[in-house]
C-alpha cells in the first residue's frame, strides 16, 4: 500500500490487522501527507509524534503477539483543538490559552478513541473560541479549503475538514453548537454526524474553559470521515452503541429544501435534489414537504438559548457594556424580533432567567411538534448551509458580514439558519456529500432524525452515497 491515505478507515484498519502494513508505516504516511500540504492547507496546527510513535510501536508489538486490540487500533488520527489531548491542551484558537498546563488529561471523547486503540499524533485548526463558520485565529493563521485554497473550509472544526479532506487523517472528532461539525462537512465534501445532545460527553471540551465545565445545551462533539461506515465506526466507539447497516426500502424521508426565512442558494438546492434522487433509486419513499414548523419561532427560541450561553464566557467589560445599552436595544428590537440584528443579539446576551424560560417552554413546544412529525417520518433531508464554500472574509464588524445568495446579499448570520432545527430541538443529524457544483467545490446536506435515531441515519447516508459516488478528493 504505497499511498494509503485516502482508503477508508476500515481498509486501513483490515491491512493493519493483517500485517500488510504497520502502525508506524500508516503513521509515516499521514505525517507526510501533513508536511506536503501543510503551508497550503494548514490544517494541523500542534503534534506530539514522540508519544504517536511511542503509542504506534506498542501497538504493532502487541499485534505481533497477537494480543487483543481495539476497534481503532493503529489507526492515525487528529483532534479538533476545541478538545484537550494530554500534552496538547486545547488554546480554541485563543491567545489567552495559550501556555496553559500540558498535563492535562484526555478529553472523555479523546480518552475513548485512544482507549480503542487511535493512534492521536495532532490537533486541528479552529477560530477564536470555535465562534466562526470560517477557521483562523491569531495563534495558527488561516487553514485553507483544499478544492480552493481562495475560501475557507468551514468552521469552526474547519482544519478537522480540510484535513480528512486532504488525506492528513482518516477519522476525526469534532464538535458543534451552530453548525461546527456539518459546515465544515458540507464545504469539504466529508461526512459528520451532530449526536443527539446529551448522548456523548463533553468533559476537556473548550469552551467552556475547564474551571468552568458543565454540559452545555445544545453543544455536542461528534465524530467525522469521509465516509458513512467510517463515521459509523466512530460513532460505535465514542458511544458504545453496536450499529450495523439495514437496508433503507420503504424508509420515510421528507424533503425540506425551501422556507421563506432561510435563504438557499440554487446550487445548493439541486445538491439536496440529488441527495433526494440517489434515496429514492435505493428504496426510499421520498416526499417534498414545506416547512414543519414556524421557523422564525425557531430561530428567536434558538437565539435566546445560544447567545446568554456564549456570552458566559465574554470579557466582563463586554458584558457591561451590552447591559448599558439593553434598555435602548430592547425598544429597537421590536416584536416580533429580526433573529439577525445586533440588538437582539445583545438583548439574548444579557438574558433575563425569566426571559430564558419562556424560550425553554417554546422549544419544548417545538420538540413536542417534531415528535409528532417522526410519527409520520424517519428522516428530513434538508441543506446544511445556504451557500458553497465562500471567500475567505475577516471583516469586521462581524454582524456586518454578507453573503451573497444567488446575487442577493444576506446576512452572515444566516449561516445559523438550515442547522438551527437540529441543534435547538436536540436531534441528530448527518451531514453527506451530495456532489460538487459547477466549478467543483463541494456541496453538502444533511439528514435529521429523531433522537436517538443514528443508526437510520448512517443506512441512509450509506445508501445514498452508494448512488452520489462519495468523497472525491480535491486536486492538491
Amino acid at each position: 500500500m504505497a499511498e494509503p491515505n485516502y482508503a477508508t478507515a476500515r481498509e486501513m484498519l483490515a491491512r493493519l490487522k493483517a500485517r500488510e502494513i504497520s502502525a508506524r508505516e500508516l503513521l509515516d504516511a499521514h505525517v507526510a501527507r501533513h508536511e506536503q500540504v501543510a503551508k497550503t492547507i494548514n490544517a494541523v496546527i500542534a503534534s506530539d509524534l514522540e508519544r504517536a510513535y511511542r503509542d504506534a510501536e506498542a501497538l504493532d508489538n502487541a499485534r505481533a503477539k497477537g494480543k487483543p486490540l481495539g476497534a481503532l487500533a493503529g489507526l492515525p488520527m487528529t483532534i479538533k483543538d476545541g478538545f484537550d489531548v494530554e500534552h496538547m491542551p486545547a488554546t480554541a484558537g485563543s491567545p489567552g490559552l495559550v501556555g496553559r498546563d500540558k498535563d492535562c488529561d484526555d478529553a472523555e471523547l479523546v480518552r475513548r478513541a485512544r482507549k480503542d486503540g487511535a493512534v492521536i499524533w495532532g490537533k486541528t485548526n479552529v477560530p477564536h473560541m470555535l465562534g466562526d463558520w470560517q477557521t483562523y485565529n491569531a495563534i495558527h493563521g488561516t487553514t485553507n479549503n483544499p478544492y480552493d485554497v481562495t475560501r475557507g473550509p468551514g468552521g469552526s472544526s474547519g482544519g478537522a475538514a480540510a484535513a480528512l479532506a486532504s488525506g492528513i487523517t482518516p477519522l476525526e472528532i469534532g464538535s458543534d453548537i451552530g453548525g461546527s461539525l456539518r459546515t465544515p462537512a458540507s464545504f469539504c465534501g466529508v461526512c459528520s454526524l451532530k449526536p443527539t445532545w446529551g448522548v456523548l460527553p463533553m468533559r476537556g471540551h473548550v469552551p467552556p474553559l475547564p474551571e468552568q465545565y458543565y454540559e452545555l445545551d445544545l453543544g455536542v462533539g461528534g465524530p467525522m470521515a469521509r465516509n458513512a461506515e467510517d463515521l459509523r465506526l466512530l460513532w460505535t466507539v465514542l458511544s458504545g452503541k453496536p450499529s450495523q447497516r439495514k437496508r433503507i426500502d420503504g424508509l420515510r424521508v421528507a424533503v425540506w429544501d425551501e422556507d421563506a426565512n432561510f435563504p438557499l442558494a440554487r446550487e445548493v438546492k439541486e445538491g439536496v435534489a440529488r441527495a433526494a434522487r440517489a434515496l429514492e433509486e435505493e428504496g426510499a419513499v421520498v416526499t417534498p414537504i414545506d416547512s414543519p414548523l414556524d421557523t422564525h419561532t425557531l430561530l428567536v427560541t434558538y437565539r435566546w438559548i445560544l447567545a446568554p450561553m456564549l456570552a458566559a464566557g465574554f470579557p466582563q467589560h463586554m458584558l457591561a457594556e451590552m447591559e448599558r445599552t439593553r434598555a435602548d436595544d430592547l425598544r429597537a428590537v421590536g416584536d416580533p424580533p429580526d433573529p439577525w440584528s445586533p440588538a437582539f443579539n445583545r438583548v439574548c446576551c444579557t438574558a433575563r432567567y425569566y426571559e430564558l424560560a419562556k424560550a425553554l417552554a417554546e422549544r419544548q413546544r417545538l420538540k413536542d411538534r417534531m415528535a409528532q412529525f417522526f410519527a409520520e417520518y424517519d428522516a428530513i433531508l434538508m441543506p446544511v448551509a445556504p451557500v458553497a464554500p465562500f471567500p475567505h472574509d475577516r471583516s469586521e464588524p462581524f454582524f456586518a458580514r454578507r453573503l451573497e445568495v444567488d446575487g442577493a446579499a444576506v446576512s452572515y448570520m444566516t449561516m445559523l439558519s438550515w442547522i438551527a432545527l437540529a441543534t435547538t430541538l436536540h436531534l441528530p443529524t448527518l451531514a453527506l456529500p451530495t456532489g460538487p457544483n459547477a466549478v467543483g467545490l463541494p456541496i453538502g446536506a444533511q439528514l435529521v432524525g429523531p433522537e436517538h435515531g443514528e443508526d437510520r441515519l448512517f443506512d441512509l447516508a450509506a445508501a445514498a452515497e452508494e448512488v452520489l459516488g462519495g468523497f472525491r478528493p480535491p486536486p492538491l
